[in-house]
């Protein structure tokens, strides 16, 4: 049975490697490896510290072994905006409804829930998905950014 709880830091390193795994594994036919390694780098364990005092930062555990991680912060500072990051779940437990879990569990933290928007920068590898539970694509736009990543988004009290 998979549980969510909220990060600790003592998580930080395992987060980093499960992120690093996934990258190269799920990411790869979407992105180069450059783009890759320095994603990869850029999300060290400091990072994912520094990423849960920001925000709402939960993983999905599998037992004692983190399978998944989703966080939702502000949105730019804002107090009606805000966005999910991070959201990733290792390619052997992909398939088992755990990114869903991740979702739903981000839908009902509180910030969420006073949320007007909510929007998701998405990978190539999970535009699909995230339109599955409800995104949109950001002002129609169907492109990629210049960070190589769709936004999404989702008016929860429309």
């Amino acid at each position: 049975m998979i549980t969510m709880r909220r990060f600790q830091p003592t998580d930080a390193a395992q987060v980093a490697q499960l992120v690093a795994t996934t990258l190269r594994q799920s990411n790869r036919q979407d992105y180069s490896a450059t783009y890759l390694q320095t994603e990869i780098e850029r999300m060290s364990p400091a990072f994912f510290i520094e990423k849960a005092q920001q925000t709402h930062f939960y993983v999905a555990c599998d037992q004692t072994k983190l399978v998944g991680t989703g966080a939702i912060g502000s949105y730019w500072g804002s107090t009606t905006e805000y966005s999910l990051f991070t959201i990733f779940v290792l390619p052997t437990y992909q398939g088992r409804g755990i990114g869903r879990q991740i979702i739903e569990t981000l839908e009902q933290d509180a910030y969420f829930k006073k949320a007007q928007r909510v929007e998701i920068p998405a990978s190539i590898t999970a535009v699909n998905f995230y339109q599955h539970l409800g995104y949109h694509f950001k002002d129609q736009n169907q492109q990629v950014d210049d960070e190589q990543l769709y936004r999404l988004e989702k008016f929860p009290q429309n």
